[in-house]
C-alpha cells in the first residue's frame, strides 16, 4: 500500500481545517489549515534545497509551531525526521550526524518559514511512500555506549497514532495540554500525532512548569506527561479536585510511576492515572482500559494489534505493525534485537497475570531511566574511564522521589569529583550526568570479575529516598 504518514493527516485536516490546531503560550492560535500551509510552503522550500525522498533531515530544535510544521514538511516529501536532543552537545550530535547522513541540519525553523515565505510557487504534492518506507529516526543510546537509530515507518506511525485515539477515546472535543519535549517519541508521537489524527486543540507550552500547567488544566481535557509531572503538581499547593474538574484523561508513560503516586494524585484530583508502556522501537505497546479498573503498578493490557510474549527469563517480546524494522546502519544491531519468529526483545522484565494484565518489575539491562528519559551506564563510563585517576568506574541508576531514578557514579582511583563533572558538563545533556560521585577503595565482583552492579544498587538505593518510601 502507498502511503505517506503526512496523507493520513491531511485527510482529517480537510474535515477540520478552520480549527485550532495549536494554542501558542503567547495567546495565539493556529488553526489547521494554517498549520498545513505553513508545512507546505516548507515543504516546497526542502524541495528547493535538494531534498529527495529517503534523505534524512536532522532537526535540533526549541519547541515551537514551527518546528512541527518542519516536522509535517518533511514527511510530506517523503523524507526522514531525525530529531535531536536540544540538550545534546556538540561531540553528543557528532556521531548522530556522521551516522545519519543527513542532507540538512536546521537548528532554526523559524527562519526556514521566512525563507519560505518568499517562495511564489509555494505548493508541494505529498510523495507516495508504502507503510515499510522510513518516515523519522530517533536515536536511543546503546548499551555499549555507541548509540543506535531507531527506525519509525509511516505504517509504525500511522498505526500507533490510530491506535491511540481509539484507546484513549480521543475525539475533536478534547483538548491536550502539551508540556513533553517534541524531540522524544512520547512527546511527538504519542502525544502529537494522536492529538493531530483526532483534530483536537492542543494547548502548547515550551516546557513543563506545574504552575503553569495549573492555570491550563481548566480549560483541558487531557494531559500525557511523565512520572516527573504527576510528582511536582502534587507539590503544589494549587492541584486540587475543582482545579482538574474539567479533565477527562491523565495518562502517564516513559518510566514507572510508583503506586504512593498514582494514588496520592488519586486522592488529590479524584482521577486515576492511566499508565501504559512504550519505547522507542516499538511505540506503545500496552495501556490500561480508558474504561475499566486501574490498577497501580501495572501498565494494563497489551494494545490491540501488538502481540506481547515473556520469554523463559521474564524478558518481555513485541510484535505488532507499530515496532520497528531494526536500526539505521546497524545489522548487527537489528539482528540481535529481533527472535527468529520476528519478536522484538526490550529488555524489560514483567510478568502477566491471570487477567492478562502486563506489570513491569525490572530490566534486564542496565539502562537507567531518568525523569522519562534513558541513559545507558556504558555511555557514561567509558567517558570517566579516559579521566586521568579514574581506575574504574560503575554507573547506576538509585531511586529518586522526583525523577524516579537518578544516575550515580562509583568509581576506584584518585581522580577529583569536580574535574569529572567539569568533563561530563562539556560532553554530555545535563540528564545523563551523575547526582552523586562516590570513591570507594574496591568493587562487590562476581567469580568472574565483573562489578556487580545489583549489589551497588542495594548499598546506595536510599541517597535520595527514605529506607520507609521503598522498603
Amino acid at each position: 500500500m502507498d502511503e505517506n504518514f503526512y496523507s493520513v493527516l491531511s485527510r482529517r485536516v480537510r474535515t477540520i481545517a478552520t480549527e485550532c490546531c495549536l494554542e501558542l503560550p503567547d495567546g495565539r492560535s493556529i488553526t489547521y489549515e494554517e498549520m498545513w500551509q505553513g508545512a507546505d510552503r516548507i515543504a516546497a522550500l526542502l524541495r528547493r534545497r535538494g531534498v529527495e525522498p529517503g534523505d534524512r533531515v536532522a532537526v535540533q530544535a526549541e519547541k515551537s509551531a514551527e518546528t512541527v510544521m518542519l516536522h509535517l514538511a518533511i514527511m510530506q516529501i517523503a523524507g526522514v525526521y531525525l530529531p535531536l536532543n536540544t540538550a545534546y552537545t556538540p561531540d553528543e550530535c557528532a556521531f548522530l550526524l556522521a551516522d545519519a547522513e543527513p542532507k540538512l541540519v536546521i537548528r532554526d525553523p523559524s527562519e526556514v518559514l521566512k525563507d519560505a515565505l518568499t517562495l511564489l510557487s509555494p505548493s508541494v504534492s505529498p510523495v507516495h511512500r508504502s507503510a515499510n518506507d522510513p518516515a523519522a529516526i530517533l536515536y536511543t543510546s546503546g548499551t555499549t555506549g555507541r548509540p543506535k537509530g531507531a527506525i519509525l515507518t509511516h505504517g509504525n506511525l500511522t498505526a500507533n497514532a490510530s491506535a491511540l485515539v481509539q484507546a484513549w477515546g480521543l475525539t475533536s472535543s478534547d483538548v491536550l495540554l502539551h508540556a513533553l519535549p517534541i524531540f522524544h517519541a512520547h512527546g511527538l508521537f504519542v502525544a502529537l500525532h494522536s492529538a493531530l489524527l483526532a483534530g483536537l486543540k492542543t494547548v502548547w507550552m515550551p516546557k513543563f512548569e506545574a504552575a503553569d500547567v495549573l492555570d491550563a488544566l481548566p480549560r483541558a481535557t487531557v494531559l500525557m506527561g511523565v512520572p516527573t509531572f504527576y510528582t511536582r503538581l502534587l507539590e503544589h499547593p494549587g492541584l486540587s479536585r475543582d482545579v482538574a474538574s474539567n479533565m477527562r484523561l491523565f495518562v502517564c508513560g516513559s518510566a514507572p510511576l510508583r503506586e504512593t503516586t498514582f494514588q496520592a494524585f488519586a486522592d488529590r484530583t479524584g482521577h486515576r492515572i492511566v499508565e501504559r508502556y512504550g519505547l522507542t522501537e516499538a511505540l506503545i505497546v500496552c495501556s490500561n482500559p480508558l474504561d475499566g479498573e486501574r490498577l497501580p503498578g501495572s501498565v494494563g493490557y497489551a494494545m490491540p494489534s501488538v502481540a506481547v510474549r515473556l520469554d523463559d527469563a521474564g524478558v518481555i517480546q513485541v510484535r505488532g505493525p507499530s515496532v520497528s524494522p531494526g536500526y539505521w546502519n546497524n545489522t548487527e544491531a537489528t539482528a540481535q534485537a529481533f527472535t527468529a519468529d520476528g519478536f522484538f526483545i526490550t529488555n524489560d522484565v514483567a510478568r502477566l497475570d491471570n487477567d492478562g494484565r502486563v506489570w513491569i518489575s525490572g530490566r534486564s539491562s542496565d539502562l537507567i531511566i531518568s525523569g522519562g528519559y534513558n541513559v545507558y551506564p556504558k555511555e557514561i563510563e567509558l567517558l570517566l574511564d579516559d579521566v586521568e585517576g579514574v581506575v574504574e568506574s560503575a554507573v547506576i541508576g538509585v531511586p529518586h522521589p522526583d525523577f524516579g531514578e537518578a544516575v550515580v557514579a562509583v568509581i576506584t582511583g584518585d581522580a577529583s569529583e569536580e574535574v569529572l563533572s567539569t568533563l561530563l558538563r562539556e560532553r554530555v545533556a545535563s540528564y545523563k550526568r551523575p547526582k552523586r560521585y562516590y570513591f570507594v577503595e574496591s568493587f562487590p565482583r562476581t567469580a568472574l570479575g565483573k562489578i556487580q552492579k545489583r549489589a551497588l544498587r542495594e548499598i546506595y538505593q536510599y541517597v535520595f529516598i527514605g529506607q520507609e518510601a521503598v522498603g
